[in-house]
């Protein structure tokens, strides 16, 4: 079905020349009360789904944090010290915040708040409150929205708990979601075996849960059969049918063997929750306590689910192998061709590795050959045309690399196409029936460490990847000033060439409230965010703009601010479980 254009009333489309580029950019509109925007998916019927991370003014609960700890107070004192490098005086005390409701009153004492939180021990000590900033965003001609998943209006503190794991992975023509989130954490007594005095804990009832949400907000979880501990599913992929809805994905069938005596051996419930000793268990083990299989389900069109189908694993698990093994589907086209990942063996050895698979007529299939040293991989998306992309990885000038490929089922062809540079690190994120293929890949080929990321397109047949920010003009309407956006992800293509992807761009740099950040001299700082953008191709020509000198932090995807130590769990999923 053709794609309706979002209404223009809520789109800010920049003014450009229609002879300086050949995409126009707009910009979708960011939630308000968030700093950064993402697209995760778009429908063929304009649906878009998306994530915004930096919720401004998360709420910090104090009633059960004892001030006299050591532990604060060296915090406290490495806040001061932090402070001082900077040339600034620290403008709060501990008293303000056990005392003087600072926490909420002063942006300084809410950021070193969240940073004492969000610490590696106490982010996974079940004694003290767990915060998340990332949640899921819908857009629409209203404007962008949240989309609650799982989580609930907290007892201690106006407003949602904002501890949950948040994320849409994909719509339905129809605009009919799928994707996933966790429960929320609740603030518990516990009292350990010979102890009198109860100990605060935050707990909560499972990890990972699968949802659809109706066009008009209905939530249907896709709870796991197997369902211990709360149990684990996760929506990747939709797809509508002439019945209703097929929805594929990830879902626990029972505890890895291992996994169980670990349970047996530790999980009392005399020292600690038994819930807090099992998430620790899950944590510490790289594929967690379950074992995990690709999965479909079929929902009607009342969205009752009518069956549940598991997909299989591409290989054996040995006797001796007693640890958790996964498969998951991520993509589903209208033909029903089901692509996802499953681990299987690395080259015919006792090795575990997890690659781009199909689960067809009870079978899951390899396509990518090992013989040829790739490593491992990951399905990404797929068109109706049953061409499917994602990225493998291998050896490549001595660092591991990964590369977009695309693979034509019905030729039973793999491709690699040429990338950015040979040790550019890229993905492909989604292919339309046209067969353009949009991406993004590592652009800074003298930086071995962190490198900058562009948005790109291929299309299938010819030999290079094109920048997207080539296509963009180099000036704003005023010819002068440098055109404000940068593409870092392209994530979605429709079968009109539109693309809707992920930019950054330079702002006035926002506190944890929200409020404008200056200097010790009284000026305004700035700071590279994300925002969530389309890209409409339009008649025009490609200009090379002139080299200019960029500083450092407009040259990032984004700075590392106040919530980015809250936003660690996204950082895989945000680039994977997407498609339409």
């Amino acid at each position: 079905m053709k794609y309706k254009l979002l209404a223009a009333s809520i789109l800010a489309t920049l003014s450009t020349s229609a002879m300086s580029a050949t995409y126009k950019l707009t910009e979708l509109g960011g939630l308000d009360g968030a700093k950064l925007n993402y697209v995760t998916d778009v429908s063929e019927n304009g649906h878009v789904i998306g994530l915004s991370n930096g919720v401004y003014r998360l709420p910090i609960d104090i009633s059960y944090i004892d001030f006299d700890d050591n532990a604060i107070k060296s915090a406290y004192e490495s806040e001061k010290d932090r402070f001082e490098l900077i040339d600034k005086e620290i403008t709060f005390t501990l008293d303000d915040i056990e005392n003087n409701d600072a926490v909420n009153t002063n942006a300084d004492a809410h950021t070193f708040m969240i940073r004492f939180l969000a610490s590696d021990s106490r982010s996974v000590d079940s004694e003290y409150q767990k915060l998340a900033s990332a949640i899921a965003t819908v857009y629409s001609a209203e404007g962008s929205t949240e989309q609650v998943i799982f989580d609930e209006q907290s007892l201690d503190y106006d407003g949602l708990t904002r501890s949950t794991s948040n994320y849409l992975s994909a719509v339905a023509e129809d605009g009919v979601m799928a994707g996933w989130g966790s429960a929320p954490y609740e603030k518990t007594s516990f009292t350990q075996a010979d102890e009198d005095e109860a100990e605060t804990h935050f707990l909560r009832d499972f990890i990972r849960r699968g949802v659809v949400i109706s066009a008009d907000g209905v939530k249907v979880p896709l709870t796991p059969e197997f369902d211990e501990f709360g149990g684990f599913s996760a929506a990747y992929d939709i797809v509508k049918t002439e019945l209703g809805y097929e929805v594929v994905g990830t879902v626990s069938t029972d505890i890895a063997e291992d996994r169980q005596e670990n349970i047996d051996d530790r999980c009392d419930g005399e020292d600690e929750p038994v819930s807090d000793c099992v998430e620790s268990i899950e944590r510490n083990n790289n594929n967690g306590i379950y074992n995990k299989r690709a999965v479909k389900w079929t929902l009607d069109n009342n969205f009752n689910i009518t069956n549940t189908e598991i997909l299989g694993i591409g290989l054996t698990p040995k006797d001796d192998e007693k640890f958790a093994f996964k498969s998951g589907a991520y993509a589903i086209n209208k033909n029903g061709l089901i692509a996802g990942m499953s681990e299987v063996r690395y080259k015919d050895t006792d090795r575990r590795t997890t690659m781009p698979v199909i689960f067809e007529n009870g079978e899951v299939k390899e396509f990518i050959n090992q013989d040829d040293d790739w490593q491992l991989g990951q399905v990404l998306s797929m068109n109706d045309n049953d061409i499917i992309v994602g990225y493998a990885s291998k050896r490549i000038e001595g660092r591991t690399t990964t590369k977009f490929y695309y693979y034509d089922k019905q030729n039973d062809t793999v491709v690699f196409p040429s990338d950015y540079f040979a040790s550019s690190n890229s993905i492909a994120n989604d292919v339309n029936d046209n067969g353009i293929i949009v991406g993004e890949g590592e652009t800074d080929i003298f930086n071995s460490s962190t490198r900058r990321r562009e948005g790109f397109m291929y299309t299938i047949g010819e030999d290079k990847i094109v920048n997207l920010n080539d296509l963009l003009p180099c000036y704003e309407a005023d010819g002068e000033t440098r055109f404000g956006y940068n593409i870092a992800e392209a994530k979605s293509i429709n079968n009109n060439n539109e693309i809707f992807g992920v930019a950054t761009k330079t702002v006035e740099k926002t506190d944890s409230f929200g409020n404008v950040v200056r200097d010790v001299d009284g000026n305004i700082e700035h700071e590279s965010v994300t925002v969530a953008v389309k890209l409409t191709p339009i008649s025009g020509s490609v200009e090379e703009c002139p080299a200019e000198e960029v500083e450092q932090y407009e040259r990032q995807s984004a700075s590392f601010p106040w919530f980015a130590f809250l936003l660690l769990p996204f950082a895989a999923v945000r680039r994977v479980f997407r498609k339409k």
